[in-house]
C-alpha cells in the first residue's frame, strides 16, 4: 500500500533570508540609476572613439580604405559620418536629450561593424547594442534633459 506523506516546508536558512533580504535590497536600486550609468557607459565607449578619429584623421581615413572596407560609401565620408555620429549621438546620450533618437545611428554602426568589418568581436557588439537596446525601450530616465523638458513620461 502506497503511503502519501506532507512535506511540509522547511523554516528559511539563514543563509536563504540573507539572501532574500540582499535581493530585496538590489531590487529597490532605482531604475533611473541604471539608465544613467548605461548612457555613461556607452557614450563613454563611443566618444573615445570619434575622439581618436579625430586625433589623427589621415590614419582614420587610411583605416576606413585599408581595413574597415565600409561596403558602398567612399571612406572619407564614412569616417566623416563614423565620427560625427560617434561624438553627437555620445553628447546627446551623456546630457539625456533625444536619447532614444540618439541610439539608432549607433546601433546602426554596430550591425555595419559586426557584419563587415569584426565579425568575430560579437561578445562586445552584443553588450554595447544591449544597452542601446535597453535605452531605446526604456528611454533616458528620470536624470535626463528628456525628462526635464517633459519628452519622456514620469513613469519611465
Amino acid at each position: 500500500m502506497l503511503t502519501t506523506q506532507t512535506m511540509s516546508a522547511a523554516p528559511p536558512s539563514a543563509l536563504r533570508t540573507r539572501l532574500d533580504a540582499i535581493t530585496g535590497a538590489l531590487g529597490r536600486l532605482p531604475l533611473g540609476v541604471l539608465q544613467l550609468a548605461f548612457r555613461l557607459a556607452i557614450a563613454s565607449v563611443f566618444l573615445k572613439a570619434g575622439f581618436n578619429k579625430l586625433a589623427s584623421w589621415e590614419i582614420t581615413i587610411q583605416l576606413f580604405r585599408d581595413e574597415y572596407k565600409v561596403p558602398v560609401l567612399p571612406p572619407e565620408i564614412a569616417a566623416a559620418m563614423a565620427t560625427t555620429f560617434e561624438l553627437g549621438c555620445s553628447a546627446l546620450l551623456i546630457a539625456g536629450l533625444a536619447t532614444r533618437l540618439a541610439t539608432l545611428p549607433l546601433l546602426g554602426m554596430i550591425c555595419v561593424i559586426q557584419l563587415f568589418v569584426y565579425p568575430d568581436a560579437y561578445a562586445e557588439h552584443l553588450t554595447w547594442a544591449s544597452i542601446l537596446a535597453f535605452l531605446l525601450t526604456r528611454g533616458a530616465g528620470p536624470f535626463s534633459l528628456d525628462r526635464l523638458l517633459g519628452l519622456e513620461p514620469p513613469q519611465n
